[in-house]
């Protein structure tokens, strides 16, 4: 049975075209093979498309939007994926399968609570190289995998790269402030900030080393922007700012399903 037969939704289209593992069309990079997708959420701001579907599996272009975000990495390389459940989690599982199907790898990790982002991370730390790619489930992404991966090389002393993006609106995401190198220095909640400097918002991919992993607690609820990288932070690490214009899209209500949808409507190709 087709995951999409006894859904009726009005989803959009794109074409996406560029060379694997190449910087378009320049030369080859070498690039990290794995990605952890963050899929456990409960997705209630996306209802009533939630209430028959976790939020990964949203359709974007007749597929689930975790399915369009798997094979984006697989264009530039990533092989192996590891994906946390909870909420409907036989759905994700019965369509993916162990990622046969789409030429991949996939692990699956099920919560029986919650364990948040970071928390969802650490269950994977026995089987992830030295460094690897993570985002969160909610986002659809059109970012260039390789060049967020050039920017992590340059930084010798990295533990974390995480895409960023100056806003002004301060209600919408977590802010974090960014010294001349791009490098961490104060992560904010949302709407917390009083001055008036330049702010970044934090979105929701990353490169990560492996290193982070042993600051992040074991079978406890820890989330990424909230706890684990200001920890980092304050421990000594260096966790930097990666800025692009490749589009991204947290789609976490159905006004920004909307707004993503009218966006690839305008910019699909052909």
């Amino acid at each position: 049975m087709k995951f999409f037969d006894n859904i009726t939704i009005n989803y959009f289209s794109i074409k996406l075209s560029f060379c694997q593992n190449q910087d378009c069309c320049g030369k080859v990079t070498s690039m990290f093979m794995q990605a952890v997708i963050l899929s456990a959420g409960l997705g209630t701001r996306l209802r009533p498309l939630t209430d028959i579907m976790p939020k990964p599996m949203i359709p974007i272009d007749g597929k689930p939007m975790l399915e369009q975000n798997i094979l984006r990495f697989k264009k530039f390389g990533v092989r192996e994926f590891f994906i946390n459940l909870h909420y409907l989690p036989d759905a994700i599982k019965s369509y993916f399968g162990d990622g046969s199907k789409l030429g991949v790898k996939i692990r699956y990790s099920l919560e029986s609570e919650i364990l948040g982002t970071a928390g969802g991370l650490k269950k994977f730390e026995p089987h992830l190289d030295t460094n690897f790619f993570l985002m969160y489930g909610d986002i659809l992404s059109l970012v260039n995998y390789i060049k967020l991966y050039d920017f992590s090389t340059m930084k010798s002393d990295v533990i974390g790269v995480q895409r960023v993006g100056k806003t002004s609106y301060r209600a919408d995401a977590d802010l974090v402030e960014l010294d001349n190198n791009k490098k961490f220095v104060a992560v904010h909640a949302k709407g917390e900030p009083e001055k008036q400097i330049d702010y970044y918002a934090m979105r929701g991919i990353f490169i990560l080393n492996k290193r982070i992993m042993k600051y992040i607690p074991e079978n406890t609820y820890y989330e990424i922007g909230k706890q684990l990288i200001p920890d980092v932070m304050k421990r000594g690490e260096a966790f930097y700012g990666y800025e692009c214009d490749e589009y991204s899209k947290g789609i976490d209500t159905m006004d920004k399903y909307k707004e993503a949808e009218e966006y690839y409507k305008k910019h699909k190709e052909g």
